[in-house]
This record gives structure tokens, C-alpha cells and sequence, in this order.
């Protein structure tokens, strides 16, 4: 089966086609600038334009980089306040011709890894963390996805983690791969503090180059991986739920049962209507 699927960021919007049963890009993905200001009409033009772009009528999923829930977004820290109360599926629809899904960035990505990447097979407390523009979270226990954690904006020091721990903090900052990794322990001991996970895994664009960084984390008992879809995880976790959604008619991803190579989803959280 095919899905097509959108990863909605602060920086970047990008998305193709995936072959839900394999995990993997039908086609090379297509990246477009996300808009200044990043409004819902604004985006919504260039979800239009992507997904013209592949020619694409079917099924299709879109990652938001917020909470979502029933495909409404209600809060928006890296893009605009407008946002806030955005039925997204329904504004995504209606550009594209098609229904579409729309669900938590790091949560689509957590899917996809689940399934097909790093945490395949795990069945412990797995933590997903995602290093961008902000810093995205998905949270898995026994298999199953507990949506929209947004453990990015723990305090810490006084301010949200991410303006510390996020690609773009050390950007802006200067910070060589030392000063940021420290920043990043830091964040990442006092998450495990609240949450022991067993396994957490790394993803973002900046994951592919773990190697510089991963060995310079100190504190952390958890074991530390990189995504193994990379920066591709949110398009193909953006599939894989809209796929599991146009089958099931669940509209809130509530649980993941992320063993084997297709993922059945149900919920823990009933669907309006369903």
C-alpha cells in the first residue's frame, strides 16, 4: 500500500511517497521553505503545491509541529499563534482535494522508528526526541504511543529546553558540538529523571551526524541511539497514520502496536463520532 505523507517544520516543509509496508520513500522527497510568517494559509499553499507536485489524489498524511488532537491544533511554538484552533485536517483537505490526517511531528516520527527504525522491537520505555527548530518528543511504553507530550518545553534554567537543546539554539548561539552536547545532557538527565526510559532515541536533521555529539553525553543511563530513518521519519510516520486512520476511521492515534512491518493503531482516546 501507498501513503503520502507531509512533515510539517519551523525551518522546512517536506514530503513524498512511502511504501507503508517497506518504511521507505517511493520517490526522492521534495523540501520547501516553511513561509515567514508560517500562518495556516500560508502552509496550507504549500502542502497544496507538494502535493501537486507528486500528482497525488490518495491517502495522505500531515505532521504539525504542536498538539494535535482530533486534528485540531492547539498550541504552536515554532509557527504562528494563528495556528492555535486551526482545524488542520480540515484546511489540509480542502487544498488538497483528498481527507487528510494530521498529527504530532516527533509523534509521527516515533511511529515510524518504532516500526521500522531504532525502537523496533522494543517493548520497554522508549523516548523519541527530535532536534530541529525546536526539540519534538514521542513517548512509547509497551509498544503503545502516548501523543502530544511536547517535552521540549520542560523549564530548565528558566526557559523552555529547546532554546538550549535545539539544532537551532546552537545555531544561533555558536555553540561548538562540546558546549552543545552538554546543554543537551543536561536536558536529557532531568527528562530521564521524570520518565526512566529504557531506550531514547535521537532524530531531527541533526541525528545525522550523531557521531560528533551522542559520544559526548555524560549522566544518562538510558541507552542512547540515532534514528535510523533519519530526517524521513515524520513523512513516513505522516503515512503510516493516515493510512491506519482511513482504514480504522480513528481519528486520534492513541495507541501504536509498533512490532512487525505494519503498525495496527488504536486509541486510548475515542474519537469524536467513532
Amino acid at each position: 500500500m501507498q501513503a503520502f505523507g507531509i512533515d510539517i517544520g519551523g525551518t522546512g516543509i517536506k514530503a513524498a511517497p512511502v511504501d507503508i509496508a517497506a518504511g521507505t520513500l517511493l520517490a526522492e522527497r521534495k523540501k520547501i521553505a516553511t513561509p515567514r510568517p508560517a500562518t495556516p494559509d500560508a502552509v496550507a499553499e504549500v502542502v497544496r503545491e507538494l502535493t501537486r507536485a507528486f500528482g497525488w489524489t490518495g491517502i495522505t498524511g500531515a505532521t504539525f509541529p504542536g498538539v494535535v488532537t482530533n486534528g485540531t491544533v492547539r498550541t504552536a511554538a515554532n509557527v504562528d499563534k494563528a495556528w492555535i484552533g486551526t482545524d488542520a485536517a480540515a484546511l489540509f483537505g480542502k487544498v488538497t482535494g483528498s481527507d487528510v490526517s494530521v498529527l504530532n511531528d516527533a509523534d509521527a516520527a516515533g511511529v515510524a522508528e518504532m516500526t521500522f527504525g531504532a525502537g523496533k522491537g522494543e517493548r520497554g520505555t522508549v523516548l523519541m526526541l527530535t532536534f530541529g527548530t525546536g526539540v519534538g518528543s514521542a513517548l512509547f511504553s509497551g509498544g503503545s504511543l502516548v501523543p502530544n507530550t511536547e517535552l521540549g518545553h520542560v523549564e530548565i534554567r528558566g526557559k523552555d529546553a529547546e532554546s538550549r537543546a535545539s539544532e537551532r539554539g546552537k545555531q544561533e548561539h555558536g555553540w561548538g558540538w562540546k558546549d552543545w552536547a552538554q546543554r543537551v545532557g543536561e536536558y536529557m538527565q532531568q527528562i530521564e529523571a521524570l520518565l526512566s526510559p529504557d531506550l531514547i532515541i535521537v532524530g531531527g536533521g541533526i541525528s545525522k551526524e550523531a557521531d560528533k555529539w551522542l559520544p559526548l553525553l555524560t549522566g544518562i543511563r538510558a541507552r542512547i541511539v540515532p534514528a535510523a530513518l533519519q530526517n524521513d521519519a515524520g513523512i513516513v510516520g505522516a503515512a503510516m497514520a493516515a493510512t491506519a486512520m482511513a482504514e480504522t476511521g480513528i481519528t486520534t492515534p492513541g495507541v501504536v502496536a509498533a512490532a512487525g512491518p505494519t503498525t495496527s493503531w488504536t486509541t486510548t482516546h475515542q474519537a469524536a463520532g467513532n
